[in-house]
């Protein structure tokens, strides 16, 4: 019903809009001193539709304006997104980069600390087997790494130097089962014997029951079996427990380096032709 309506309407207008125009050149074509009255009913009937028309397009107008600043708003949009990405990707660069100074100039610091010659070597990957625990480094025999070769992080003992082939060796970890290093513990100076125990760390063994042993006691190298320099920082205590029989404590220990979160180490060469 609506619809008729309206179309009603429509086709009105539309007659309307023909007299007028034939009435406006009927007077066009009869010219007079006075305005002529088909040319007084034309106008009349000719400027509301004129309104009409004007207002329609301002309105088409401004809907066009509004349709080109939103494709410019889109583009420019897309350009700051584009750049926001490139900022953001220069900015996690320049991070990496302050990270990776921070982490040399720590190993610089146990460079100097360290009484023999070392080379600074990369964690390029993790083996973990039945058998072995283990990293691989990116260096090896050129750059003067031999096997049996102690392997440093700032934190302390990694582990030795299981395999070496030109430029990339094997390192053997503290926590793997056939890792064994003869050890002090520093606040009673208790020998005892290191070994790797994979996911709960190491057991220190051989540790007699009269020796006294806390938790949070750090376990350093004795120097003794000729691998490893005296003094360094293997791991801390983390469980005691001395049973009615036996010899010796039940003592485990927590590495001090965390395998996970490493990337840069110091092989230490036992002399300075770098030879094991």
């Amino acid at each position: 019903m609506s619809f008729s309506k309206g179309r009603r309407k429509l086709v009105f207008a539309i007659v309307l809009l023909l007299i007028s125009v034939v009435m406006l050149s009927i007077s066009i074509l009869n010219p007079a001193q006075e305005t002529h009255l088909f040319r007084k009913v034309a106008l009349e009937s000719i400027a509301p539709l004129e309104g009409v028309v004007n207002k329609a397009s301002a309105q088409i107008a401004g809907v066009w304006e509004r349709y080109i600043f939103l494709v410019n708003l889109g583009e420019k949009n897309r350009e700051l997104v584009t750049e926001n990405h490139a900022l953001s990707k220069k900015i996690n660069d320049y991070r990496e980069i302050y990270l990776e100074y921070l982490r040399l100039k720590e190993l610089v610091g146990l460079k100097e600390k360290t009484d023999y010659p070392t080379v600074a070597a990369r964690v390029v990957g993790r083996k973990q087997s039945p058998i072995f625990e283990t990293i691989l480094i990116d260096k090896g025999s050129a750059d003067g790494i031999r096997v049996g070769q102690p392997v440093l992080a700032v934190e302390g003992i990694l582990g030795k130097v299981m395999e070496a082939s030109w430029h990339v060796s094997k390192v053997l970890l503290l926590v793997d089962y056939n890792s064994n290093i003869d050890t002090l513990i520093q606040r009673g100076r208790a020998h005892g014997i290191l070994q790797g125990a994979g996911e709960k760390g190491c057991k220190l063994k051989y540790v007699r029951r009269t020796e006294d042993v806390k938790i949070g006691d750090l376990v350093v190298t004795s120097g003794l079996a000729g691998v490893f320099p005296k003094g360094l920082v293997l791991g801390t205590v983390y469980s005691v427990e001395k049973k009615e029989t036996g010899l010796f404590q039940e003592i485990q220990i927590s590495p001090a380096v965390d395998v996970t979160r490493l990337e840069d180490v110091l092989v230490v060469l036992k002399d300075k032709g770098g030879q094991g």
